[in-house]
């Protein structure tokens, strides 16, 4: 379980548009956002990146990098980027199964007659601060009930003009 406070661990992946991810080397002004999801064949996984490339420009303004990442292999992850409306959001794909579980993902396996692939995660959404360290997690079991971006803006302006801590840390 990875704790508020403590360093995250480094992930090194391609994306979508021929450039190489590196989360140790982000350097935002408030946080790097990390939203982990299901791959290609979620419809749900689409809407809401869909959504959320639509509201990047609102995130970058707070001083967030945000990226999209799954465990989809190129070719699916060249689907995402080729027929969903994402906009500008960097598509981060070829997470391992370890690496997905080194951040507390959920695994899921592929259901039979679907065109999910063998294995994937299920959603997360986590802040990091610029130093590497974790401020906030969000891992979900299911494809259901992501975090509402409009509150999440509204909640990333309260934190910066409260200087709100991180919580969970005594866990």
């Amino acid at each position: 379980m990875l704790i508020p406070g403590e360093k995250t661990p480094d992930i090194q992946l391609p994306l979508t548009i021929e450039a190489q991810f590196e989360l140790s080397k982000q350097s935002p002004d408030a946080f790097t956002m990390l939203v982990f999801y299901r791959g290609s064949h979620c419809p749900i996984c689409e809407n809401y990146l869909e959504e959320l490339g639509g509201e990047l420009d609102r995130f970058t303004r707070r001083g967030l990098n945000v990226f999209a990442i799954s465990m989809d292999s190129k070719e699916r992850a060249m689907k995402v980027d080729d027929e969903w409306d994402t906009g500008d959001l960097p598509l981060v794909y070829d997470l391992s199964e370890e690496d997905a579980r080194n951040w507390g993902l959920y695994i899921s396996e592929k259901r039979e007659g679907s065109e999910e692939p063998d294995r994937f995660s299920e959603p997360g959404l986590f802040l990091i601060r610029p130093d590497g360290t974790l401020y906030m997690a969000q891992v979900q079991s299911a494809p259901f009930t992501r975090p509402d971006l409009d509150d999440l803006l509204e909640n990333l302006d309260f934190i910066a003009e409260e200087d709100y801590p991180p919580r969970g840390t005594a866990t």
